[in-house]
């Protein structure tokens, strides 16, 4: 496993998210046992960035990676974050960034994760209605107490960033990124570059979708959340599913999977992305590493950008009220 550093932080070159380990994927399928020997198979094969947050399965994936890394912690690079705000029942009551509720977020992952500090403090979403330089000075404050050793923050515009900076280090942003999501090349990229901040990609298989295992929107399960997203409705996943398949017929080609394709391609971008692509499942997990593996030449990529090129997804990807709350 290579390494790749978030401002001053190493971190293996790809990282595992956990969120689809306690919600919105799949959630028959979900099984911490299972996810447990996830997390540990990555461990073992030399990975060390895990990505969780307070919100996802409100609190459990926190508990579930918590449990996971109990007898391992000294090998682990953890990240969580705070700002998305759920209820007891897990409805989402909005954002929240102001000062008062960092400190009380930060203790409550602490004592779910069952961990003394956290390595990477993401605030999730950045709360319009707090100035980042409050969020970011109780953040900083945290890093103070020992409690956290670097500050994040996830998809914030550059005005935000800038801003950020000036009143601690910002080691990495996070937002989504992939072949089928491209709008961070535009100015989150070059603006993160010029600061010295890492840039963790999320969501970097597009959903699951860019693997090609969906062929038809009802291959989602009635509780998948990604019935919710744009472009896995209507026309819209036709479409998606046609790119798609130019990504499988370039991968057979280069005999990979379509996923490690996407995967090379994101690492391929730029030695400081970072992309933290989820599985629930160890057979998806050891093709995502496979990706390491793969090389594209300066020809493949360009033919990529041919086939596939920045702003040919179809639909946004989210729907409308998460789309607001993005920080642009």
């Amino acid at each position: 496993m290579i390494e790749r550093k978030l401002g001053q932080l190493r971190v293996s070159a790809i990282g595992l998210g956990c969120m689809g380990m306690s919600e919105f994927y799949d959630p028959s399928l979900m099984n911490d046992d299972e996810s447990i020997r996830v997390i540990h198979r990555y461990l073992d094969a030399g990975g060390n960035f895990l990505d969780t947050a307070d919100m996802y399965g409100v609190g459990r994936n926190e508990v579930l990676v918590g449990k996971a890394i109990r007898d391992r912690r000294d090998r682990v690079v953890l990240a969580t974050k705070f700002g998305n705000v759920r209820g007891p029942n897990g409805e989402f009551l909005g954002i929240r960034g102001d000062p008062q509720y960092v400190r009380d977020c930060c203790d409550a992952s602490l004592k779910r994760l069952g961990v003394d500090h956290i390595d990477l403090y993401f605030q999730h979403r950045v709360d319009p209605k707090t100035p980042i330089e409050e969020t970011v000075g109780a953040m900083a404050e945290l890093v103070k107490a020992g409690k956290v050793r670097h500050l994040g923050l996830s998809e914030a515009a550059p005005a935000t960033i800038r801003r950020a900076v000036k009143v601690h280090p910002i080691a990495a942003l996070q937002t989504e990124y992939s072949l089928w999501c491209r709008e961070a090349e535009d100015v989150v990229l070059p603006a993160v570059r010029e600061l010295g901040i890492g840039f963790v990609s999320y969501s970097p298989l597009g959903r699951g979708f860019l693997t090609g295992q969906l062929k038809q929107f009802e291959d989602l399960a009635a509780d998948d959340a990604r019935r919710n997203a744009p472009r896995f409705q209507g026309e819209n996943f036709q479409k998606n599913l046609d790119l798609v398949r130019k990504i499988e017929e370039l991968a057979k080609s280069k005999g990979c999977k379509a996923g490690q394709l996407t995967l090379a391609w994101v690492l391929a971008q730029g030695e400081d992305i970072v992309p933290i692509p989820g599985t629930k499942r160890v057979r998806y997990l050891d093709e995502n590493l496979g990706s390491l593996q793969v090389r594209l030449s300066a020809d493949e990529l360009r033919q990529i950008d041919t086939i596939i090129p920045a702003g040919v997804t179809a639909g946004d990807r989210y729907p409308p009220h998460a789309m607001r709350a993005i920080d642009r």
